[in-house]
């Protein structure tokens, strides 16, 4: 055997099979249904499986490209605290989690808040990207959330947010724990300025997030077969010790025992959240003019 049989023509081979299954890696993909399934048919039905209905995680900007009318958006620009106050390191230093999420997403945090139009109607949109760490939500969550919040109120538009979590970040500790008061109240202040505030809850939608802004919508709307709950499946069943439904903590199962109004597939959700917001607006309307009315009747009373 000559060193051509030998050397050469093995890494000649070799180089069209990594050619070969790299190709075959970006043109397809698989289901949890366990169907292969050819990425641009997937990218066309907005990331939800032709064959089994599965939606499947957007990042934020695949999302907002999905909602807005035209796919057309502006980013808004939020607040970003310190990296790291409490030095955390477990396996991997908090820091080089952070670099990798960043990396990976091409986002500052989980978290990305846009402005555009639904239906015609100017609104504020956030979204969670689960690649970023999970979705987890601390301080740059929080902040990116309220200003959000705050942009909603001051220019008098409705406030949409996309939940897509595991929970609070654990790497952030009680500082990411108080993000759930936080975004409590300033859901508060959606609600004292009647600006609506609709949450879609997409799969998953879990620990803290659900514990705090995420089930304090208006209206409550989750994608199809979502997992929403608090603690797991598992926790929970070791814990009552009993066998649990097998779709508890699905969308539908969350849905038939009153904790959500709606569930609505992806490609819907433009032309029910549009609705919504009009009923929303005008009856945000009527309660400023009755408030108006009051306050005037009682400047009336107080002269006479």
């Amino acid at each position: 055997m000559n060193w051509i049989t030998k050397f050469i023509k093995p890494k000649i081979k070799s180089l069209f099979e990594k050619k070969s299954s790299k190709i075959e890696e970006n043109l397809w993909t698989t289901c949890t249904c366990k169907n292969l399934i050819y990425k641009e048919d997937l990218d066309s039905n907005q990331k939800v499986c032709p064959k089994c209905g599965e939606h499947h995680k957007l990042t934020c900007q695949e999302r907002f490209k999905t909602f807005f009318d035209k796919k057309e958006f502006e980013l808004l620009e939020t607040p970003l605290p310190k990296d790291d106050p409490l030095k955390f390191e477990d396996k991997k230093k908090y820091t080089d989690r952070l670099k990798a999420a960043r990396k990976l997403t091409g986002q500052d945090d989980a978290i990305l808040i846009a402005k555009g139009k639904i239906q015609n109607i100017d609104t504020v949109v956030g979204a969670q990207d689960f690649r970023f760490i999970g979705g987890s939500f601390g301080a740059a969550s929080g902040e990116a959330f309220i200003a959000g919040a705050q942009y909603a109120i001051e220019n008098k538009m409705p406030y949409v947010f996309f939940s897509c979590s595991g929970g609070q970040r654990m790497h952030e500790s009680s500082i990411a724990l108080m993000q759930m008061s936080r975004t409590a109240l300033a859901v508060n202040e959606l609600k004292k300025k009647n600006v609506p505030f609709i949450v879609i809850l997409t799969n998953p939608t879990t620990g803290g997030v659900t514990a705090s802004w995420a089930m304090l919508g208006d209206i409550l709307i989750s994608e199809p077969k979502s997992v929403i709950g608090f603690a797991g499946r598992r926790v929970i069943q070791d814990t009552v010790r009993e066998t649990l439904p097998e779709d508890f903590q699905t969308a539908e199962y969350v849905k038939d025992h009153g904790g959500l109004d709606l569930i609505v597939e992806r490609q819907y959700l433009n032309s029910t959240v549009g609705t919504l917001l009009n009923v929303l607006l005008k009856k945000a309307e009527a309660q400023v003019k009755q408030e108006s009315n009051v306050t005037v009747d009682q400047s009336l009373q107080s002269a006479s």
